[in-house]
């Protein structure tokens, strides 16, 4: 089923369950979001389930990180049925 997603508004688009605060961190019961594939997977390859915990637990948060901005603003220009590759951070690759 095609909806929109939360993160960067595309319409049309596969969404995914996004826990706001991770599984991991408690978030099983807690609020959720509906992200498209690739900002979802993008999210996840930026932090660690800390970080979306402690700092980056709500839409809004995310949407004002500047490396989501980012990558926001490159994915609304892509087709909706665009997956592209999505590569983990450096910084969580030392991890």
């Amino acid at each position: 089923m095609e909806h929109t997603c939360e993160l960067c508004n595309r319409n049309k688009v596969k969404t995914t369950v996004h826990h706001l605060t991770p599984k991991k961190k408690g978030g099983t019961f807690l609020p959720t979001a509906s992200l498209c594939i690739p900002c979802h997977k993008q999210v996840h390859a930026l932090f660690t389930n800390e970080q979306l915990a402690d700092h980056l637990n709500t839409i809004e948060k995310l949407k004002s990180n500047e490396q989501i901005m980012r990558f926001i603003k490159w994915i609304r220009k892509q087709p909706s049925s665009t997956l592209p590759q999505i590569k983990k951070s450096n910084a969580l690759k030392r991890r």
